[in-house]
């Protein structure tokens, strides 16, 4: 198996964790706080805008090869055994019947009202105080 394989199955399984962890947001065993942080990263990752826009040189794809693995991988570690494989199950089909994943809007306002919020805050420590 060569590297670019070896990346390959990884990307694949990244994104079928995601699907995944969309599935735990829903299921009822699910605990608290493994649902609050999945439900941001599922926000994140399936948001068509990204958080560091990736035309900025290097930062852009920190949070796609680094930031987004790592969160879905420690989200991953707080779901119990039987709700991870119940919700892998459910990805699996879902990957073989949509053939993509799923979108979600809520997720690119969420961005969006974070950019905004930067952007204001921004505003007004440094700009305000000139004028």
């Amino acid at each position: 198996m060569t590297i670019g394989d070896k990346l390959r199955s990884w990307a694949k399984r990244i994104k079928r964790d995601g699907v995944t962890l969309w599935f735990a947001g829903k299921h009822p065993a699910t605990p608290l706080h493994a649902k609050a942080l999945g439900v941001f990263v599922v926000a994140y990752a399936l948001s068509p805008i990204d958080l560091i826009p990736d035309f900025v040189p290097v930062l852009g794809y920190v949070d796609d090869v680094l930031l987004l693995p790592g969160l879905v991988w420690l989200t991953i570690r707080l779901l119990p055994p039987e709700v991870l494989a119940d919700c892998r199950t459910q990805a699996d089909v879902w990957m073989k019947t949509q053939g993509s994943k799923p979108s979600s809007r809520v997720g690119a306002v969420v961005i969006v009202l974070l950019w905004i919020g930067v952007g204001a805050a921004l505003w007004i420590r440094l700009v305000r105080p000139r004028l």
